[in-house]
C-alpha cells in the first residue's frame, strides 16, 4: 500500500505553482507574460528574442532568472517583485486539500523556484495560509534555483528536514532528481505522468493522494 511505504515520512514538502493548484489555473502565463516584457527592457531585445531566451535559460539553468544572472549579471529583487505581480482574482478555495494537508504528521514545508511572499499569495487565495511550518522562495537558497542539489541543501538546512525522513511534491519531472538522490519519496503531481528513475508515484490529483494517509 502506498501508506505502508509513506509511514517513516515526518517531513512534507511541497512544491507551489502546478502542484498547491491545478495547472488550468494557469497562473504561469501571467507570470511568463511579465518575464518576457522584463527580459526586453533589461536586455534590450524585441519580443521574440526575449522569448527564446527565457525558454532558453529555464532549460539551461533551471529558472530564467537563474540564466539572466549568470549570463547578464541581473538583479534578482527588482525582477522577483514585477514577474510575481500578477492577479489571484480566479483562483478558487480548496478546503478539501486544506483538509488533507493539515492531519499530515510532522513538518510541512513549502519550496518554490518563486518567491515566498508570491508563495503566501498563492497559499491564501486557495485557502491553505497556515498550514505550512515553513515557505521558502528561491531567495533562501541565494537564488540558485530547483533542480541544483545544493539549492536543495540550502533550504533543508535551514528548515531542518531530514530527507530520510521526507516526501517531495513537485510538478517539474527534474526537480526530483535531487530529492530522490538525498533519500526522499518523490511523487510527481501532474496531469500527465513522467517515466524517470527519480520518480516513485505520479498523481494528477494531489487530494486523493494525501487521502490515502488517513
Amino acid at each position: 500500500m502506498v501508506k505502508d511505504n509513506f509511514s517513516h515520512v515526518t517531513h512534507w514538502v511541497f512544491d507551489l505553482d502546478n502542484t498547491l493548484y491545478h495547472p488550468s489555473a494557469r497562473l504561469f502565463d501571467q507570470i511568463e507574460v511579465k518575464m518576457t516584457r522584463y527580459v526586453m527592457d533589461a536586455l534590450n531585445v524585441d519580443q521574440a528574442e526575449a522569448n527564446r531566451l527565457r525558454d532558453l535559460y529555464w532549460r539551461q539553468h533551471g529558472t530564467t532568472l537563474a540564466g539572466l544572472m549568470r549570463e547578464h549579471d541581473l538583479d534578482p529583487v527588482p525582477y522577483m517583485i514585477d514577474v510575481h505581480d500578477i492577479s489571484m482574482d480566479h483562483m478558487q478555495k480548496d478546503p478539501d486539500l486544506a483538509a488533507q494537508i493539515s492531519v499530515l504528521p510532522g513538518q510541512k514545508i513549502v519550496y518554490t523556484n518563486g518567491s515566498a511572499p508570491y508563495a503566501e499569495r498563492v497559499l491564501a487565495a486557495r485557502g491553505l495560509s497556515g498550514l505550512f511550518d515553513g515557505i521558502y522562495g528561491v531567495e533562501h537558497a541565494d537564488y540558485l534555483p530547483k533542480p541544483e542539489q545544493a539549492a536543495f541543501e540550502q533550504v533543508f538546512t535551514q528548515a531542518g528536514v531530514i530527507t530520510e525522513k521526507a516526501a517531495m511534491f513537485e510538478d517539474d519531472p527534474r526537480n526530483l532528481a535531487a530529492p530522490h538522490q538525498m533519500g526522499m519519496r518523490t511523487v510527481h503531481v501532474a496531469p500527465d505522468p513522467h517515466d524517470a528513475d527519480h520518480i516513485e508515484y505520479h498523481t494528477d490529483n494531489l487530494t486523493a493522494f494525501l487521502r490515502q494517509f488517513d
